[in-house]
């Protein structure tokens, strides 16, 4: 028994002390599944599904399931599901992003720990997606990446809708009292009817073109809309992809590269994309030794042009995108400005993709390079002494005429003096102030929500003010918009700068010189820096994974994850050492 073939069932055994009955008693427990002793000689995909009733972007998994089961079987493989945690985006305390790190090192160790040959990973809201990456990229096990897909519009009256920019843009409206309580209520049943993720380009849709960017996704399959009859022929053929790699191993290593992880920052540039995605393709990147800078951020912003026009920083939606052309007609249009010897999953390279006609382009949703919605991309990091380590602008949705402005602080110092203060009639703030949010990083109690999206105060929404310079250390959701300075590294938590603010300092922000500043004299911020104290509880006083995280989350420009799970120089990987 001992010259069998170490793949199948036969990789990674349970160790009993003895090879030839560790395989066995492996064949007698998976013959109780109702396999033939033919099928189990048969390399195994596994199939991580993140399906749960706690996560409506993946309603349809059960069906794309059987699509990927039917792909590997075309190929020659044997398709074995298997579960992972799964973080549905708004049903998370206190926020998902949290949870991420956590669902990475479920997908990386079961990958890890069980026997297959290659994996699909089936994700899609807002971190599953970046989760399976962060997991795929540690385990180096061959992976495809099959995203949810986005859903599709509804209506309200004559207007379309989509999550969750809508939701959003409603929800203003009706703080400003210009939608009443019963029309509210109806919006909310028609922003989201279908299954799929958030039908702009959000976080999740930003990370599916990412996917494919990397060329962890196959090509084409990032816009997909959820229901549509291609999102299940994409599985089928991300299935019968991953079991054609189990003979031609391609791993996520060669594939996810500096090179292709510098095209999908000229493609979240170019899309206009959610700033979730900086933290996210971060930490991906960081797993293989790969560094993100912010600086280099601004260099490639520079010179990226934004082509497509979709909500949250345009006019239309996913599905518009898809038919528009999808990733393939933004990577034709920044052809010039990518590395093209990247490879995909299928061994193609990136150049070899774009040689291929790709038919209609509605230049309508996607731009022509030469005729760009705006010539520089929709994100910006800002540098100053507010923000050392840097801040994140997406200047594609916010107001221009606010991005050379000074104005007086008025800060928050937690989410709850926030939710307790913003409506006080009593609020001494006007539209020309800066609203300020300390204690939201990632080492906050609060774990770094999508709460840089402060809500307009009512007393000034009510009087037509749509917009205001809005800064803290939190993320906002990809689908929001608004002139918001997000992720300010080092952290207030963590006694950077920001925790030094005081209500009535001057600050000043400059988008054209990517600068953000306190105009306070250093020797006043020593004085309070001296009187700091952190307010967070400490890791020792804390249990199970909320002491974990407290004790190794990383800052935002280091994408949020856990120092040890970043790459060890001369790590041989982990699914070779499953193949001994």
């Amino acid at each position: 028994m001992t010259d069998q073939p170490k793949q199948g069932l036969a990789r990674g055994l349970t160790n009993y002390g003895d090879r030839d009955f560790s395989i066995y008693l492996r064949r007698s427990f998976a013959s109780s599944m109702g396999y033939s002793q033919e099928v189990l000689k048969k390399p195994i995909v596994g199939i991580a599904n993140s399906f749960s009733g706690f996560n409506s972007c993946h309603r349809h998994f059960p069906e794309l399931l059987e699509a990927v089961k039917r792909g590997v079987l075309l190929g020659g493989g044997l398709p074995v599901e298997f579960p992972t945690i799964s973080l549905g985006e708004v049903y998370l305390s206190p926020t998902s992003l949290k949870f991420r790190n956590l669902m990475s090192m479920d997908t990386e160790e079961m990958i890890r720990a069980q026997p297959m040959d290659a994996v699909v990973l089936m994700g899609g809201c807002d971190k599953t997606v970046p989760a399976q990456l962060m997991g795929a990229a540690s385990a180096d096990l061959p992976a495809v990446q099959l995203v949810a897909g986005p859903m599709m519009t509804s209506r309200h009256g004559e207007e379309r809708l989509g999550a969750c920019t809508d939701c959003r843009r409603f929800w203003g409206k009706y703080r400003a009292k210009e939608v009443s309580a019963q029309e509210i209520n109806q919006i909310e049943g028609r922003l989201a009817t279908t299954a799929g993720t958030c039908a702009v380009m959000g976080t999740a849709s930003t990370m599916a073109c990412i996917a494919e960017t990397l060329g962890m996704s196959l090509p084409g399959t990032a816009a997909i809309p959820a229901v549509h009859a291609d999102r299940l022929r994409a599985g089928e053929a991300s299935g019968l992809a991953a079991a054609r790699m189990i003979s031609n191993p391609i791993r996520p290593s060669q594939i996810i590269t500096a090179k292709s992880v510098e095209n999908a920052m000229r493609v979240l540039l170019a899309l206009g994309g959610s700033t979730n995605a900086v933290i996210h393709l971060t930490a991906v990147a960081g797993r293989l030794g790969i560094p993100v800078s912010l600086e280099r951020l601004n260099a490639l912003s520079d010179t990226t042009p934004v082509l497509v026009n979709l909500k949250p920083a345009g006019s239309d939606y996913m599905e518009d995108f898809f038919h528009a052309g999808g990733m393939g007609a933004v990577l034709r249009e920044l052809k010039p400005l990518l590395h093209l010897d990247t490879i995909s999953v299928t061994g193609e390279t990136l150049g070899d993709r774009l040689e291929v006609d790709l038919g209609y382009v509605d230049h309508r949703i996607i731009s022509r390079a030469s005729e760009p919605l705006e010539p520089q991309g929709g994100l910006v990091a800002l540098f100053g002494n507010l923000a050392p380590r840097g801040a994140i602008l997406k200047r594609a949705a916010a107001d221009k005429n606010l991005f050379e402005k000074e104005g007086r602080a008025v800060v928050f110092n937690s989410l709850e003096d926030l939710a307790n203060r913003v409506d006080d009639p009593d609020l001494e703030i006007t539209a020309d102030d800066f609203m300020v949010l300390q204690n939201a990083g990632p080492k906050s109690a609060s774990g770094m929500p999508e709460a840089g999206y402060l809500p307009i105060p009512k007393k000034l929404s009510e009087t037509g003010v749509k917009d205001m310079v809005r800064i803290s250390d939190a993320r906002m959701s990809g689908t929001a918009f608004g002139t918001i300075v997000l992720h300010i590294a080092p952290e207030s938590a963590a006694g950077g700068p920001l925790a030094l603010v005081r209500t009535g300092d001057r600050i000043c922000l400059s988008v054209k010189e990517k600068r953000i500043e306190l105009l306070v004299d250093d020797a006043e911020l020593e004085r309070r820096r001296a009187a700091w104290k952190p307010g967070i509880v400490p890791p020792e006083e804390r249990r199970g994974y909320d002491r974990l995280y407290a004790t190794e989350v990383l800052q935002a420009d280091e994408g949020c994850d856990f120092g040890f799970l970043q790459s060890v120089v001369g790590h041989a990987g982990s699914a070779k050492e499953a193949e001994k």
